[in-house]
C-alpha cells in the first residue's frame, strides 16, 4: 500500500514514517511520497524513511499513492487538501481536526459519500491505552451520567486556535458520550475555558487549560456512571500515534471507516461553538 503524506510539519509524521518505513511494522504499507517540496524538514524525513519522492503540491500525489494521510497543523487546510483524493475514491485519514468549521467538515464528508471513498479523522489521544481503559471500566458501571475530559489548549494558537489542541479532549469525551449533541455552553475563568453540552442524555464537560512556556496540564478523562466512577490520566507513550495509524490502515485495507461520519462531525460542531463563544 503506497501512502502519501500532506502536511509534514506535524510531529506525527515522524511517528508514521518510523513505524511504516524504519521499523517496517505496517504490513505492506509504506510512505512513498511527501508533499511540500524540497524543504529541510522533508529532506530529513525522506532520508530517515528512505521515502521515494517529494512532490511540490498535494495534488501531485495523485497517481503515485493508494491512500493519503493529511497532517497539516492547521485544520483550515484540510478541505482543500482532502477533496482531490476523495474525488478519486482513495482512502483518506485526516489527522485531527477534520476541519475548523462545520461547513468544511460537511464538504469533506459529502465528497467521501459521493465518491465512495473511505474517510476517517480523530485525535490520536482517542486511541491510547488509557482511553481504552477508561471506556472499558465505564462500560461495567451502568449508564454514564457525566463525562469530563481535560487537556491543554490555546485559543490563540496560529494553527486554528482552540481547534489545534482542543480536539484531543473533545474527541476523547465524545467517544465516551455517544448521542446527538446539544447546545454548547462556554465559560472562561483565568487560564481555563470550560465547555459543556448534552450528548444524548449525558452531560459532557471539557476543560481546556492554557499551557505555560514550561508545562501543560495532562490529558485526563472521567466518566461518572450510575454505579461508580472511571477515571484516568491519559498518558501519551512513545508510540501514541500508532494505534490511530493502525486504525487507518485497517480502513484502507477493508474500505470500512472505523467511525460513523456523524461522529466525525460532532467534535467539529462542539469546537466551532466554543470558538464562536470565545470570539464573542
Amino acid at each position: 500500500m503506497r501512502i502519501g503524506i500532506i502536511g509534514t510539519e506535524n510531529s506525527h509524521v515522524d511517528h508514521i514514517v518510523d513505524h511504516l518505513n524504519v521499523q517496517d511494522l505496517g504490513g505492506n504499507a509504506r510512505v512513498v511520497a511527501l508533499s511540500g517540496g524540497a524543504s529541510e524538514r522533508n529532506e530529513l524525513l525522506r532520508a530517515k524513511g528512505s521515502v521515494e519522492r517529494v512532490v511540490d503540491q498535494p495534488a501531485d500525489l495523485l497517481g503515485l499513492v493508494d491512500a493519503v494521510i493529511i497532517t497539516d497543523r492547521h485544520g483550515g487546510l484540510h478541505r482543500a487538501h482532502a477533496l482531490p483524493f476523495l474525488e478519486q475514491g482513495l482512502p483518506v485519514y485526516v489527522d485531527k481536526p477534520l476541519a475548523c468549521t462545520v461547513e468544511d467538515a460537511e464538504a469533506i464528508i459529502a465528497a467521501a459519500r459521493d465518491h465512495d471513498a473511505p474517510l476517517t479523522s480523530y485525535s490520536a489521544v482517542r486511541w491510547v491505552p488509557d482511553a481504552d481503559a477508561v471506556a472499558a471500566v465505564a462500560a461495567a458501571l451502568g449508564a454514564p451520567q457525566v463525562v469530563v475530559a481535560s487537556g491543554p489548549a490555546d485559543p490563540d494558537s496560529p494553527y486554528g486556535g482552540i481547534f489545534f489542541y482542543g480536539i484531543h479532549p473533545v474527541d476523547t469525551a465524545l467517544r465516551l458520550a455517544p448521542g446527538p449533541l446539544g447546545e454548547v455552553r462556554v465559560e472562561r475563568a483565568g487560564a481555563t475555558v470550560t465547555a459543556s453540552a448534552l450528548a444524548g442524555d449525558i452531560r459532557v464537560v471539557v476543560n481546556l487549560v492554557l499551557p505555560t512556556d514550561s508545562a501543560q496540564v495532562p490529558f485526563h478523562a472521567m466518566v461518572v456512571a450510575r454505579e461508580g466512577i472511571a477515571q484516568r490520566t491519559l498518558t501519551l507513550g512513545e508510540h501514541y500515534v500508532v494505534p490511530g495509524l493502525e486504525t487507518f490502515l485497517e480502513m484502507a485495507r477493508t474500505g470500512k471507516p472505523p467511525l460513523a461520519y456523524e461522529d466525525l462531525l460532532r467534535p467539529v460542531r462542539f469546537l466551532e461553538e466554543v470558538a464562536g463563544a470565545l470570539r464573542g
